[in-house]
């Protein structure tokens, strides 16, 4: 039986079981279910993936079942292996089996566990149905799962409001992305007939110029459809416009943030363009709107990034921010690089979630970064963690050895090959990706000097104080700390995080210190590597090559320079931001509000929805519907049972006359006819 079976169904099996058995089948049970389950994925996957590194193994499609046959529309379920789909099943089930490691420390102490797990295994088998489909509506199928298990993992704690308003916001934001990518299939099945991948993809050349009917309109048929299809993306990848769920996705538990919304989920996207990278081929235009589009997330993301305060929350919007380099990318058509930042990201961002976690776990859920300082003399470990994840992202390494981290490798490749396309729109994302790449340097050495350097804020807070007796969980906390601090004040001690949390840190910290140097060669130059499963562009992979060498020091460059600033802002001389954002007040409540993105759909669309529904409720429900449906039948009853209950008089001379009033009225009508 081939593996890829057992790595698709052992996490759904898991779920399954874990989800009924529930509390009957106790904490320890349902970890150990599925934890089992993902890890033994994951031992599967990497040879698969090793396979085609060393160019042993070929694609192949594994049926499942019949699926549906209906007139021409016909399809089978069945799971496609090819390079592609090896890249993303490692970067899956390796984030989520470490997470669902991790989960057993970070969620110990919630009462709510085997849901917890089985709603991470469920998501698992949707993103790996997703990856692994070999038609169209198996990866929508995969994308609604995705879309389904991130809303109950984010609104997990569903009796927290935030939660459960955050989740929704998910929910419905990603409904519009989806409209667009369901009308991207109908579109390709009418145009092609089909919607298998492999036949679209092989006729997608052929329908270069052509031009469909759409909304009253000829438009080119690849660039309707492309488009259509990137709506999709820009939803499930949180793009500029439909990013606004990604944010506020936070409040879900850490672990959550981790797999979802750094490594697995938010990819999807761009694992579809990629797929589908033919047809994006057959329209420029379409390719020049993918490359605009993450250029402005990219910059977008990293501006706000610079002036938030929750932990998370820059984290959540550095993830927004480097999907932005990933699509831009894939704009120029550099599929590849774009594919292996997607995989390095996996790595070091999921460490920077899980580190950021333990940081929260050990200053007692509090996440406002105000609040910390000096904590890598107590969390050691953590601090060497996350300070492997933010040299992989912001891209420490030394051209001239060709030696560094990951994101070194990986977002270096995509700016030169950014700048080697030629393009206007190539060269507009390279000098907005090199300025986002200085603001994510600042943003991310701006988290470490204020988490982990300077004085110590939170000795003696009471808003620490208040943390420990209140976490997100609504449930009393333990005190993990002692008393007092180190220096003698009322406070905290901050404690290390459990070693089934440290371990996975390590491990995705050789991930954020490796992956570059040792995939890069495969991932950027080889052709023979993808196998077809992408459009590969071998003379823009050339190109990029020969840009001059300030392009390739560029990244580095700009990077030192955000280092420096934030040293300087935040250890040298702390009151220089305060002076700074006196300064420029208006544009810092802009950035920091998040260019006020949330409060314009507000206005737009979800007041007049609300004022809509509030006038459809009041005339229609009430004042038409209650008035003449039940509410007016109910008045006819009462009225009539008033009514019987004057002539129910009980007495019989009463109802003997009532009989010879009516006898006498129908003899007088018999003899007036």
């Amino acid at each position: 039986m081939d593996p890829i079976l057992f790595i698709v169904f052992l996490p759904l099996l898991a779920a399954i079981v874990a989800g009924l058995g529930n509390r009957m089948l106790g904490n320890f049970a349902a970890k150990l279910v599925t934890t089992g389950a993902l890890f033994a994925s994951c031992l599967l996957s990497w040879p698969i993936f090793l396979a085609f590194m060393g160019g042993t193994a070929e694609a192949h499609v594994v049926p499942v079942l019949q699926w549906v046959q209906s007139g021409s529309l016909s399809f089978d379920w069945a799971l496609r292996v090819d390079t592609l789909t090896a890249v993303m099943l490692v970067v899956i089930t390796t984030v989520s089996a470490l997470v669902h490691l991790y989960s057993w420390g970070y969620m110990d102490e919630d009462p709510d566990q085997p849901r917890f797990f089985a709603y991470l295994s469920l998501f698992t088998f949707a993103m790996l149905m997703l990856v692994t489909a070999d038609n169209l509506v198996q990866m929508f199928f995969g994308w609604e799962g995705v879309g389904l298990a991130s809303y109950l993992l984010i609104g997990f704690w569903f009796r927290k409001p935030s939660a459960s308003a955050a989740a929704i916001k998910a929910f419905v934001v990603n409904r519009v992305g989806d409209l667009g990518f369901m009308l991207g299939i109908f579109g390709t099945f009418l145009v092609f007939n089909t919607v298998s991948i492999p036949e679209i993809l092989a006729a997608a050349p052929g329908m270069e110029g052509s031009t469909i009917g759409f909304l009253g309109y000829r438009w080119d048929t690849m660039t309707i459809l492309c488009i259509l299809l990137f709506i999709g993306a820009m939803g499930k990848s949180a793009q500029l416009g439909l990013h606004t769920w990604l944010p506020d996705a936070m409040e879900g538990p850490t672990p959550v943030s981790a797999l979802i919304h750094a490594a697995t989920m938010v990819t999807a996207g761009v694992f579809m363009v990629c797929r589908l990278s033919p047809m994006f081929e057959a329209s420029p235009i379409a390719l020049d709107i993918v490359t605009y589009v993450g250029a402005a997330t990219c910059f977008f993301a990293a501006t706000v990034g610079l002036t938030q305060w929750d932990i998370k929350r820059v984290i959540a919007y550095s993830t927004c921010s480097q999907l932005g380099y990933m699509f831009f990318a894939a704009g120029v058509g550099a599929y590849g690089a774009a594919m292996f930042h997607l995989f390095t990201h996996a790595f070091f961002k999921a460490l920077l979630f899980l580190g950021a976690g333990s940081v929260i776990h050990a200053m007692h859920h509090e996440q406002d970064m105000r609040y910390y300082g000096a904590l890598r003399k107590h969390i050691p470990l953590t601090f060497w963690a996350m300070m492997a994840g933010t040299l992989a992202i912001t891209g420490v390494g030394v051209y001239w050895l060709h030696a560094g981290f990951a994101g070194f490798h990986s977002k270096d490749a995509i700016l030169e090959v950014a700048f080697a396309s030629g393009k206007e729109s190539g060269m507009f994302a390279f000098w907005v990706g090199v300025t986002a790449a200085l603001m994510t340097s600042f943003y991310s050495w701006r988290l470490m000097f204020l988490t982990f350097f300077g004085k110590a804020r939170w000795a003696g807070s009471e808003h620490i104080q208040h943390a420990v007796h209140d976490d997100h969980h609504g449930h009393d906390d333990h005190a993990h700390g002692h008393a007092h601090g180190d220096d003698g004040t009322a406070g905290y001690h901050p404690h290390e995080s459990p070693l089934v949390m440290l371990v996975p840190l390590g491990v995705l910290t050789l991930g954020a210190v490796f992956a570059g140097w040792v995939f890069t060669g495969s991932f950027i130059s080889s052709a023979d590597f993808w196998g077809g499963s992408i459009f590969y562009n071998e003379h823009l992979m050339h190109a990029m090559h020969e840009v001059p060498l300030w392009v390739k020091l560029s990244a580095t460059a700009v990077m030192l320079v955000g280092l420096f600033g934030a040293w300087y802002a935040y250890i040298r001389n702390p009151g220089f931001p305060a002076k700074v954002v006196a300064q420029i007040d208006v544009l810092y409540r802009f950035v920091y509000n998040k260019w006020y993105f949330d409060e314009l759909y507000n206005f737009l669309f979800v007041r007049p929805a609300f004022w809509i529904g509030d006038k459809f409720w009041k005339l229609g429900d009430i004042g038409i519907i209650d008035r003449f449906g039940p509410n007016g039948a109910a008045w006819t009853v009462l009225q009539g049972t008033r009514l019987a209950q004057k002539v129910q008089s009980g007495y019989l001379y009463s109802y003997a006359l009532v009989m010879l009033l009516g006898l006498t009225a129908a003899i007088t009508w018999m003899m007036v006819r």
